[in-house]
């Protein structure tokens, strides 16, 4: 196996072309918990261009009854990302000064767990206000994240891909 580069580029275009849209080959889920972490898969995905196909702990997505829970579960693409040895995109938790475009910042409001996942798209200069970010549910792009009222947030740098 061996590692490539994430490509951000490719994340940031399709968080730019989609942040307002639907791609018809998702489901949207914005009916049924929200469409911000099949989002955020998408954007992952156009970089990463692999999949983790693992029944249960992978991140794939072949059509609505057919996906990993991670595909569009916050918690999941969470802990696939960070805890991924095989094939597919993987990460590492950081601080707000450890992101660039392409990775992702999970948001709690009131104290509660982790419930959706921007994507970032620029980073500005230290800090919330520096950092936009586009996403589904609260459909959005070039966003700062100063303007989410949440409680915690957690980011996600992208640092690779695992290839066969």
């Amino acid at each position: 196996m061996k590692i490539k580069e994430y490509d951000r580029n490719a994340a940031l275009e399709y968080a730019h072309r989609w942040a307002y849209g639907r791609n018809e080959r998702y489901y949207n889920f914005d009916d049924i918990g929200g469409d911000c972490t099949n989002f955020a898969s998408q954007c992952v995905f156009a970089g990463a261009k692999v999949m983790n196909h693992t029944a249960d702990t992978g991140w794939y997505y072949n059509d609505s009854n057919d996906r990993a829970p991670a595909w569009t579960s916050v918690m999941y693409l969470y802990n696939f990302l960070v805890a991924n040895k095989s094939v597919g995109p993987f990460g590492s938790e950081t601080d707000i000064n450890g992101v660039q475009p392409g990775d992702i910042v999970q948001l709690a409001f009131e104290g509660r767990q982790f419930q959706h996942s921007p994507v970032i798209v620029e980073v500005k200069g230290g800090g919330p206000g520096g950092t936009l970010v586009a996403a589904h549910s609260f459909d959005c792009d070039n966003r700062r994240l100063s303007t989410y009222d949440y409680s915690a947030a957690r980011f996600i740098r992208v640092e690779g891909v695992r290839v066969w």
